[in-house]
């Protein structure tokens, strides 16, 4: 992609004394011997030299990677035109060279519509590694770089991190131009703008910002195009690496920057006045500023009916305190806590406990260690066989630690109930502190009981009443309270009640829609 802004790196800034050697000439030769030292005579980048002999005289060479640039357009847009131009009308004596055989070239010749003109040493090598495909003319001391990627790349698929329900089955796929285009798809308004970047000092991977002009504030646009700039790295390899210098300074394990493979549901932030971050190879999105409950929302809860939409939602809640509750409840009751059950169940609990060698602490934790060890296993093993891992591990082990006299059956339903819950959380990035601040609260239930777990809910609350994304509360909108968001956070109102985006994001061109007394005229789709 042309006309990118690079980041502000050392060695970017400011053109050094090796940039100033790596300097085209006007002597073609030098030229192509420059370009085949800097890149190691590497055997594939294809060299191919041409000279036109018919009335516009001029000697040429076009210069490409194979495997990254499309070999038919190479063929039939570029290496065609310039043979083409050779006629027998004259010979080569008769005729003085072009004043500008490029300008002639691009003018007249190449029937190519993204072409960059007078493109310095540094441009040309950055384009023909990103498969683009450079032209060098005897005379001058530039090159033009014509559009030519064309290299192997999977297709828009159905996401594979987030199950589609309801909704559009399409994902992004690892090309930004793509992904780009899908977002487009969806909004087709003027008001949509997209700034540029090259990011990475060896890489130079290509990130774009996206936003609504007039809904996203000018200053969380300034601050993520600043951010941005500021990076200093040699390499980006996935949207992990921008997520990570970006965000709010100050150490949480909570995400505050959202990702997402699927298009629709960056199209409705960018609706809502947030902003997309694009990175070429990756399909994974990131979208600012972020809250706390936009991670336990899903594109779904937009697609269905606003009752089961805040049903499913009110589930998602209770499973995050399921989560993160349930063992340590059990251990503080069992350990500090035992008047609290009925008779009843006291003496069940007490008869299953018997025998056991260690304290529910103790139990609770290797039980807990032990699932996380299969969830990850059933990840990283191959599909076909690492889902069966997962559930035959499961039941064998904990149906052997309860027959070993181990754990107890309990505590075997306990674990279980809450991998249960944690799968219900919509986003993998936030179930993943849910289960480190398990691990806490078991520590805190077993050193003081309920007090210990009334103490770790202050201190998360506390916490995430402190964190920032992007100048927005963490919180919003309930710390601080804002009534009119709280129609689309724990709770899902109907379209026709959410007539103004979110306070918290974006005070801008507030109203989404037309007022229910305004009846404007039905306009046509394309």
């Amino acid at each position: 992609m042309p006309f990118m802004k690079s980041s502000n790196q050392t060695g970017q800034s400011q053109p050094s004394k090796a940039n100033e050697r790596h300097a085209l000439t006007t002597n073609l030769h030098d030229n192509i011997q420059l370009i085949q030292t800097t890149l190691g005579n590497s055997p594939d980048i294809v060299i191919r030299e041409c000279r036109s002999d018919g009335e516009n005289k001029f000697e040429a060479v076009v210069i490409y990677a194979t495997g990254l640039s499309d070999a038919a357009i190479v063929n039939q847009f570029i290496m065609a035109p310039l043979l083409s131009n050779n006629q027998d009308e004259h010979s080569i004596s008769e005729l003085p060279p072009l004043a500008d055989p490029l300008d002639f070239i691009k003018r007249k010749l190449l029937p190519v519509g993204e072409i960059i003109d007078k493109a310095s040493f540094d441009t040309l090598l950055a384009g023909i590694l990103s498969g683009d495909t450079a032209i060098l003319c005897q005379g001058n001391d530039y090159g033009l770089l014509v559009a030519s990627k064309g290299w192997e790349e999977r297709g828009v698929q159905e996401p594979t991190s987030q199950t589609v329900i309801r909704g559009p089955k399409e994902g992004f796929s690892e090309n930004i131009v793509t992904n780009i285009a899908l977002v487009r798809r969806k909004i087709k308004d003027p008001n949509l703008w997209l700034e540029h970047f090259r990011v990475g000092r060896v890489t130079k991977t290509n990130v774009s910002i996206m936003y609504l002009n007039g809904i996203a504030l000018e200053k969380a646009v300034k601050e993520v195009r600043d951010r941005i700039e500021r990076i200093q790295i040699d390499g980006i390899l996935e949207s992990g690496y921008i997520e990570e210098f970006i965000q709010d300074k100050g150490f949480t394990i909570f995400p505050t920057i959202y990702n997402t493979e699927r298009p629709d549901v960056i199209a409705a932030g960018l609706l809502e006045g947030r902003i997309a971050i694009l990175i070429d190879g990756t399909p994974f999105t990131l979208l600012v500023p972020a809250l706390f409950t936009q991670f336990f929302q899903s594109a779904e809860d937009y697609y269905q009916r606003s009752d089961i939409s805040t049903l499913t939602r009110l589930l998602r809640y209770a499973a995050l305190m399921v989560a993160l509750l349930a063992p340590p409840l059990y251990i503080a009751i069992t350990t500090y806590h035992q008047d609290m059950l009925p008779p009843g169940i006291l003496i069940s609990l007490i008869a299953q406990r018997e025998g056991i060698p260690f304290p529910a602490f103790i139990e609770a934790f290797l039980m807990e260690v032990t699932f996380e060890l299969l969830r990850e296993a059933g990840i990283r093993l191959p599909r076909a066989v690492g889902q069966s891992i997962s559930i035959v591990g499961a039941l064998v082990i904990g149906q052997a630690a309860v027959q070993a006299g181990i754990v107890s059956a309990v505590m075997v339903i306990v674990v279980s109930i809450t991998a249960i819950s944690s799968f219900v959380i919509p986003s993998y990035n936030m179930g993943i502190p849910i289960r480190i601040l398990r691990f806490g609260m078991m520590a805190l239930a077993a050193s003081f009981g309920l007090f210990g777990i009334v103490a770790g809910i202050i201190l998360i609350v506390q916490h995430l009443c402190h964190l920032r994304s992007f100048g927005v509360y963490y919180m919003s909108p309930y710390a601080p309270v804002i009534p009119e968001d709280k129609k689309d956070a724990g709770i899902r109102v109907s379209w026709r009640d959410m007539l103004s985006r979110p306070r918290s994001i974006s005070r801008q061109n507030p109203i989404r829609e037309n007022s229910p007394t305004q009846d404007p005229e039905p306009k046509r789709g394309d």
